[in-house]
C-alpha cells in the first residue's frame, strides 16, 4: 500500500513538471518540424501517467491542449496544404485529426469531470446551466474543450451524432469567454472570429458579430498575435469575396515578428505559414478580375 503512494506521488510530481513546463518549452521554439517530431512522444508519456493517476488536472489540460494544437498544426494544416495534389491523402489525414480532436476533447471533459462530478452527463441535458459553477480557473479546460470539439465538428459534418453535440461545444466557449475574454492573449476572440460566421440561432449580421470579435482580439493581443488576421481573412474575407482585405491582413500577419514575444514564437510561426498558404491558394478562394489587357 505504501509503495502505491509512493509511486503515484512520483507520477504526480512528474506530471506537474510536464504540465506546468512542457508546454512553455514547445511554444517557445522556433524550428515548427522540431516540435512537431517531438511532441507525440510528450502526449503519449503523459497519457502513460495518466494511467497511473488518471485524475490528474495538469496532465488533463496539457493532454487536451496538446493534442489540439498538434492536430491542428501538423495534422489538418498538412491535410489542406496536400489536399490539391492527393485528395484521397488528405482526407485520410482530416480523419485523423478528428480522432485527435476527440482525443483532445475527452481529455478536457475528463479535467471538467474531476472538478465537477456529473458536468459530462449534465452538458448533454443543459449545456449552459451544467457550466454554471465554473469559475475564472476552470477557463483553460474549458476553452481547450471547445476548441478541440469545434474543430472536431468541422471536420465531421457528416457525423449526426457529433453534429447534434454543438451545443456542448458552444456553451463551452462561451462559458470561458463569459469568465475571461482576455485569457492567453485575446485567444477566445481569436477563435470566435470563424464560429461567429457560422453561429445558429442569433440576431443580428454574423461578418458584424466576427469583426467585434477580430477587433477585441487584435487589442488584447496588441497586434503581436498572426491568429486573428489569419482567421479573419479566412473566414470573412473569402466569405465576402474581399480580396483587398484578405491580402492586406495576411500580409499583416506575416509581418509581425516572430521572435518578439518568445511564448507566442510557435503560435506565429504555424499561422504565419497558413498565411502564406491562403495567398497561395488566392485563385481559388476569389473570382479575381482579368489583369487589364489580358485576352478572355
Amino acid at each position: 500500500m505504501a509503495g502505491c503512494s509512493i509511486n503515484r506521488l512520483a507520477v504526480n510530481k512528474l506530471g506537474d513538471a510536464l504540465a506546468g513546463g512542457g508546454s512553455g518549452t514547445f511554444a517557445t521554439d522556433d524550428d515548427p518540424e522540431l516540435v512537431k517530431a517531438a511532441v507525440p512522444f510528450s502526449l503519449k508519456l503523459m497519457e502513460s501517467l495518466l494511467l497511473e493517476s488518471p485524475e490528474h488536472r495538469g496532465l488533463l489540460l496539457a493532454s487536451s491542449s496538446g493534442f489540439t494544437q498538434y492536430a491542428y498544426a501538423f495534422v489538418q494544416q498538412e491535410a489542406d496544404e496536400l489536399e490539391a495534389s492527393d485528395y484521397t491523402g488528405a482526407q485520410a489525414m482530416r480523419l485523423r485529426a478528428k480522432r485527435l480532436y476527440l482525443r483532445a476533447r475527452d481529455y478536457g471533459l475528463r479535467g471538467l469531470e474531476v472538478r465537477q462530478k456529473g458536468v459530462r452527463t449534465a452538458l448533454a441535458t443543459d449545456p449552459r446551466g451544467a457550466l454554471r459553477a465554473c469559475t475564472k480557473a476552470d477557463v483553460p479546460q474549458l476553452y481547450w474543450t471547445g476548441a478541440a470539439w469545434a474543430a472536431a465538428i468541422a471536420l465531421g459534418k457528416d457525423d449526426p451524432a457529433l453534429i447534434a453535440e454543438l451545443p456542448q461545444m458552444e456553451a463551452l466557449i462561451d462559458r470561458a469567454a463569459e469568465l475571461d475574454e482576455s485569457w492567453a492573449a485575446g485567444t477566445i476572440p481569436s477563435f470566435l472570429i470563424a464560429y461567429e460566421m457560422s453561429r445558429q440561432g442569433v440576431a443580428g449580421d454574423a461578418a458584424a458579430r466576427a469583426r467585434r470579435q477580430f477587433d477585441r482580439a487584435v487589442q488584447l493581443a496588441g497586434g503581436r498575435q498572426a491568429g486573428p488576421f489569419v482567421n479573419y481573412a479566412e473566414a470573412v474575407c473569402v466569405e465576402q469575396q474581399d480580396f483587398a482585405q484578405f491580402e492586406a491582413l495576411l500580409q499583416r500577419a506575416l509581418a509581425i515578428d516572430a521572435d518578439a514575444v518568445p511564448e507566442l514564437r510557435l503560435v506565429n510561426l504555424v499561422m504565419q505559414r497558413r498565411a502564406r498558404w491562403l495567398l497561395s491558394r488566392k485563385d481559388d478562394l476569389f473570382l479575381l478580375p482579368a489583369p487589364a489587357g489580358a485576352t478572355p
